[in-house]
């Protein structure tokens, strides 16, 4: 596994989301509902390991056309990753089921989530994504502490994320209540870059 390394924000991170992006349609179109950009490089002036986090959202996760399509493109599907873990739900729960999947070979580093319409690990990464860029506080002390913990564990990403995701999870219980206040939504409901269903 690649040493973990928090950089400075690259105004690059959107353009090369946007190449993954169309490849992604390419192969999925018709199969999906949406495609976004998420994660740390999705945060306009947020540090963030240099990897695009995209979400693929589809209208029932027990279907398999995306992952086998994904799978015949050539991309890197990861056995095991097949749920998020979320402070409050069972490790069990229908709303933490996912399809993970790395880049092709020789293809820039990209993580591709493929998640189901609805549940609460689709929510999340959009909230939490519009939550930071809204609120530059918790921007920057989110930033600090991803540094801090690449400086302690750039070997060890089990210690890493041990740390990080649960206080992510706090954040996240933030951004909800922002959410509630000021009646986010995403799209009304959809992320962005609609496909055909």
């Amino acid at each position: 596994m690649p040493k973990i390394e928090i950089i400075e924000p690259r105004i690059t991170w959107k353009n090369e989301f946007e190449e993954i992006r169309k490849d992604l349609v390419s192969i999925l179109e018709g199969f999906i509902m949406c495609i976004d950009h998420i994660g740390s490089t999705s945060v306009p002036h947020l540090p963030a390991k240099n990897v695009i986090d995209v979400q693929v959202t589809v209208s029932d996760l027990n279907k398999p056309y995306a992952k086998e399509q994904l799978i015949d493109a050539g991309y890197n599907y990861r056995i095991g990753t097949d749920r998020d873990s979320l402070v409050g739900f069972d490790e069990d729960s229908e709303e933490l089921k996912k399809l993970f999947f790395m880049e092709k070979p020789s293809s820039r580093r990209c993580h591709i989530h493929i998640r189901e319409y609805g549940r609460e690990n689709q929510r999340y990464p959009l909230l939490f994504r519009d939550y930071l860029i809204a609120d530059s506080t918790t921007r920057e002390a989110y930033a600090l502490v991803k540094k801090e913990l690449a400086i302690r564990f750039p070997d060890d990403p089990d210690a890493y994320y041990a740390i990080k995701d649960p206080y992510m999870d706090t954040i996240y219980r933030a951004a909800c209540m922002w959410a509630e206040k000021t009646g986010w939504t995403s799209n009304g409901g959809l992320p962005t870059h609609v496909t055909s269903e």
